[in-house]
């Protein structure tokens, strides 16, 4: 059986080489950098199931490495390590299109269980042939782009799983902890510390609303959670 390859790119050695032992004993090949540049010239040249990325890096921040790996690559898996104290970090590493966050410190069974689960999220079929339209706004699936908009509107694959949950869920609101274990496949999601839902809900709006303060199609339930209307 041929093991997954996830690629580590932290400048903290003794973090790194912690890393590497327990995704090693998890049963992954491993691959690494403590550098930007190095990690970034890997990150699109290699075959990685997984990438997780450290937002301060030496020479090339994680930020910038994000931006370029999305550049290419929509559906590369990525999760960053973040400060713990840091809101901005997490705010604009999501925003940049990482599929989930972790905050240092971290507890090393809960890192394990988000990378299984976002890899198991990213193997499931999808509807890639689909066109999916939200109002007026129609999204190839295959491309994650807007296509009737005289400029490209780009979507995370994240983002649109997030919209094809709800539209599939539509006449109820979905609450935040069906959306982590549906989503992103975190089971107990309400034991899960992420702020990862509201900041992708927030894109969103941003996208596909044209007053995104007062949406009218991504509306949140007080209490309850969100819906997608038709």
């Amino acid at each position: 059986m041929c093991k997954l390859k996830l690629l580590i790119v932290e400048d903290e050695q003794a973090i790194l080489q912690g890393l590497i032992d327990v995704f090693v004993f998890h049963g992954f090949t491993v691959d690494s950098a403590a550098d930007g540049q190095q990690g970034l010239e890997k990150a699109l040249t290699g075959n990685y199931a997984l990438i997780l990325l450290d937002v301060m890096l030496p020479s090339v921040d994680g930020f910038t490495i994000c931006n370029k790996i999305r550049e290419q690559d929509k559906n590369q898996p990525i999760i960053m390590l973040t400060a713990k104290s840091s809101e901005e970090d997490i705010i604009m590493g999501l925003t940049l299109g990482a599929d989930d966050y972790i905050a240092k410190p971290f507890s090393v069974r809960e890192l394990v269980l988000r990378v299984n689960a976002v890899l198991k999220r990213n193997h499931q079929p999808s509807d890639e042939n689909a066109i999916f339209q939200v109002g007026s706004i129609q999204i190839d699936m295959a491309n994650l782009v807007q296509i009737n908009s005289d400029s490209p509107c780009y979507f995370s694959r994240r983002e649109l799983d997030i919209l094809r949950f709800l539209h599939s869920n539509s006449k109820r609101p979905v609450s935040r902890d069906e959306l982590l274990e549906h989503v992103w496949g975190y089971r107990q999601a309400d034991a899960i510390e992420t702020r990862t839902v509201d900041i992708h809900i927030a894109k969103l709006r941003r996208k596909i609303e044209s007053d995104p303060k007062q949406p009218k199609w991504l509306v949140t339930v007080r209490g309850e959670g969100y819906r997608l209307l038709r």
